[in-house]
């Protein structure tokens, strides 16, 4: 009897009230995952939705297997780290249920996880990176002031709030463990745990769009994500107060396979 080839890929998608776009977004993420050479599976994160959007993900069948977790706690950082820590795959990611950044990058993100590069970021800030220009002045300019608040936090990152983001699944899983930011600004705080523990962060330009039915509001939510940020930075500079001056630990070397040529540029973050 042959076994089964092991899944090398895990992506979470973090759904609140996603009935009306994630038969979509599934079908599309399916059949980007269909073309790469290796087992792949989906794991879709209810959070907390009053609409169908459990039973959609519950019911679903396709190419690519599906499994519904559950997350009680609102929130789309609470959802992302209940996904990782549910993953169990040499590599690990998420993106939105809107698929908003192009799919084709995942051949990318892939040939750079095996490369060994642990952590990969689309980026709609990358040079090379397709993006619909996509909005009020106001988002704008929120997102400007977000990303210089920020950047010595995320290891440099210029564009931490993109969706698309994928890791070496151990590393993946140790950060989701430290995460505490349950809000929209939680990106920083799980770039910020994996530069802490010596990871390059690689952007990948993407191709990007504007897609209606977002729930993050800059009016609502701002207030929210300035407040994680100022704990994200207390506890960073906390953090480093306390470290003791002692050699770092030896750590398990990641999962690679033989490498390819790279040509993106990495970014180390403090720590």
């Amino acid at each position: 009897m042959n076994t089964p080839d092991p899944t090398l890929l895990e992506i979470v998608v973090p759904a609140y009230n996603e009935a009306a776009r994630l038969p979509d977004g599934l079908a599309r993420l399916s059949a980007a995952l269909c073309a790469l050479p290796f087992p792949t599976a989906i794991i879709v994160v209810d959070n907390a939705s009053d609409d169908a959007t459990p039973e959609i993900a519950r019911a679903w069948s396709g190419p690519v297997p599906v499994r519904l977790v559950e997350c009680a706690q609102r929130g789309k950082g609470a959802a992302v780290r209940t996904g990782l820590l549910a993953t169990g795959a040499p590599y690990a990611g998420f993106c939105d249920a809107d698929m908003a950044t192009g799919l084709d990058a995942l051949g990318a993100v892939v040939d750079l996880l095996r490369a060994g590069h642990p952590v990969v970021v689309g980026s709609r800030r990358h040079p090379r990176s397709q993006v619909e220009d996509y909005s009020h002045p106001l988002r704008k300019l929120g997102a400007v002031t977000f990303n210089r608040l920020i950047r010595d936090l995320a290891g440099g990152v210029t564009d931490t709030q993109c969706g698309f983001k994928f890791f070496a699944g151990p590393l993946a899983r140790a950060a989701a463990t430290d995460l505490r930011t349950t809000g929209f600004a939680f990106d920083v705080e799980l770039l910020m745990h994996c530069a802490r523990r010596g990871a390059a962060i690689t952007d990948l330009p993407v191709e990007w769009r504007d897609v209606p039915g977002t729930t993050f509001s800059v009016r609502r939510h701002s207030f929210s994500c300035l407040r994680d940020l100022a704990r994200i930075r207390f506890d960073a500079a906390r953090a480093v107060a306390v470290r003791p001056e002692r050699p770092a630990p030896e750590r398990a070397p990641l999962p690679v396979a033989p490498a390819f040529p790279v040509t993106e540029t990495s970014r180390t973050g403090p720590g």
